[in-house]
């Protein structure tokens, strides 16, 4: 049974937020490491994290790949957990560099996400903004701003249960995941972030 309050929410935040074309990277594998480095971080300093491997030269896999771990983790290290992402990266860059980031896209959304999955450092969240994001395949990413929200909104659930939940009663249009998505990120920051739950139009509208 679709769950109709999913609609009403997606109706809502467009209306008060607009279109928003999220999210920001100019190749696939941009999104890739914007992934990895959102991890436990603010979206502003994975930014200039990124403008910084840009400065380098190393926002492709084979070159970030056979960066030098000292420098990624000097330029990343706005972003926290330093140490830990730059291996990350450099690990993953590794990895799509072998097998083609071409190729490693292409592949049928399951197999895709599973083969995320199976990489180090790399958890459902991460893995979902890949596939969607990088490779425009439909799943819908849960993050903690969605989490909470729904749970203010008497909506809970582990992951796999809001995603389950999120793709069983939208159509399977990624266009419409990835908008829908960033749209809460986006009122979250505002309300959920800063706590304004007496301003927030979704409970009290």
């Amino acid at each position: 049974m679709k769950n109709e309050r999913i609609h009403d929410i997606y109706k809502v935040l467009l209306e008060k937020i607009g279109h928003l074309q999220w999210w920001p990277a100019e190749t696939p594998f941009e999104v890739v490491i914007g992934a990895i480095l959102t991890q436990q971080t603010k979206w502003t300093n994975v930014e200039k994290a990124i403008e910084g491997l840009k400065r380098y030269d190393l926002i492709e896999p084979e070159k970030l790949a056979r960066a030098d771990l000292e420098l990624i983790e000097k330029i990343i290290r706005c972003c926290g957990f330093y140490r830990q992402k730059a291996k990350r990266l450099k690990d993953i860059a590794g990895f799509f560099a072998r097998e083609g980031i071409d190729d490693v896209l292409s592949m049928p959304t399951t197999e895709l996400r599973n083969l995320m999955l199976s990489l180090r450092g790399v958890g459902n969240e991460t893995a979902d903004s890949i596939v969607l994001y990088a490779a425009n395949k439909p799943k819908f990413v849960i993050d903690a701003y969605t989490t909470r929200m729904m749970k203010c909104i008497g909506i809970e659930g582990n992951y796999l249960q809001l995603q389950e939940m999120f793709e069983r009663d939208l159509p399977e249009d990624v266009s419409l995941y990835k908008e829908y998505h960033a749209l809460i990120v986006e009122y979250a920051k505002s309300y959920c972030g800063k706590k304004q739950c007496e301003n927030c139009i979704l409970i009290n509208g």
